[in-house]
């Protein structure tokens, strides 16, 4: 059975955006390795909208961009969207009953399924689906933005932390 995990950079203040937070090599260098030994990875619409820029190879790219591109595209994507009508390469979307299909992956699916994106997250924790939420703060505050919880959640319980490079530090945390 599959392990349902909500993780995301974040600001100190609690706030995720992609678009304003650049990861250095460390950070990057972990996050090519997370990606590559994903069972998969399950997108709300936005975050897979900021992630399909991982699609298509890119001149100025370094070898690390390509290493992670690489990782992404070969892994399957789940996309929990009423609005999109397609996706792309290796991922499915998801339209209707996402509590049934999400129950089914982690059913049939031996590892870790990575959940992107806070709203999506809010929606799967209010079904009791998250196993476990991995925040990874960075040394900044951004004073705005979306948070990284979207809303209540049911008490959580601390299982551990770590560094990540010099200056990004992983909390892990279960329903407790």
């Amino acid at each position: 059975m599959a392990k349902l995990i909500f993780r995301m950079n974040q600001s100190l203040d609690g706030y995720v955006d992609h678009l304003k937070m650049s990861s250095g090599p460390t950070i990057f260098r972990h996050w090519i390795e997370q990606v590559r030994d994903l069972a998969g990875s399950v997108y709300g619409r936005g975050m897979y909208e900021v992630m399909r820029y991982w699609d298509e190879d890119s001149p100025e790219w370094s070898a690390e961009a390509h290493e992670f591109a690489a990782a992404w595209r070969s892994q399957p994507k789940w996309v929990v969207s009423r609005s999109l009508k397609s996706v792309g390469p290796n991922a499915t979307l998801v339209e209707n009953d996402v509590e049934a299909v999400i129950r089914g992956l982690k059913a049939e699916l031996v590892g870790e399924i990575s959940v992107s994106g806070p709203n999506l997250a809010r929606s799967l924790t209010d079904l009791g689906l998250i196993d476990e939420y991995q925040l990874y703060f960075h040394p900044f505050v951004l004073g705005h933005g979306k948070p990284f919880f979207a809303g209540p959640r049911s008490p959580l319980r601390f299982v551990a932390s770590d560094m990540i490079g010099d200056d990004v530090i992983r909390l892990t945390y279960v329903p407790a």
